[in-house]
Formats: structure tokens, sequence, C-alpha cells
């Protein structure tokens, strides 16, 4: 990504923001395309499963070649990974904080 600030005019300004944060207000954010969403509002979101019993939360989003992979953490602190994959991923609700997933069966 490339950013360009009307603040910073040369390269040595440039070089000592490296590895600084941006923050965007949510309002100026674009939406996503459908069935697409920032990493933000995955994270902390709650999980359950399609027969509605909790998983627990996002905690990490672990980015692969194909897809990203929800971690889940529970109460307990037990982990479930979940492929962000729409056949796994039966409803998303960044407005309400959760969503329902279908684990694939164990082999």
């Amino acid at each position: 990504m490339v950013v360009r600030l009307d603040t910073v005019g040369d390269r040595t300004t440039a070089e000592s923001l490296r590895g600084s944060h941006l923050a965007v207000p949510r309002d100026d954010i674009a939406s996503p395309p459908p069935g697409s969403y920032y990493h933000y509002q995955i994270i902390d979101m709650d999980v359950l499963a399609e027969d509605g019993s909790p998983l627990g939360q996002v905690v990490q989003i672990l980015r692969t070649g194909s897809n990203d992979v929800y971690v889940v953490r529970n109460a307990e602190g037990n982990e479930t990974l979940v492929p962000a994959l729409a056949d796994v991923l039966l409803d998303v609700d960044p407005d309400r904080g959760r969503m329902v997933v279908r684990l694939p069966e164990l082999v």
C-alpha cells in the first residue's frame, strides 16, 4: 500500500514514519464488497455453531494463500480454527458482533 500525506514532503520524513500505525475514522472507510469483511469487524466477534452452541470469540486471523482462518478461543482457552469459506460461514453479522458457522467434519 502506498500512502501520501500532505504533511510529509520529503523522503527522510517519510522514512521516519516507517512502522507507524495509520488510523482512519470508521465513517471514512468504504464498505467492503458483499460477503467480505474488514479484519477489525471480525476480531472479538462471538462465534456460534449452527446448533446455537457458543464456540468462543475470534482472537486472531491467520492469512493463508487461499483463504483466511479465524482462531476462535473459548472461555477455557481452547481454540478452534475456522476457515473463512462460504460453506463454513453461515451468517456473519458485524452489526450484532456474531457469526454462525458450520464446522467441517473431521476425518
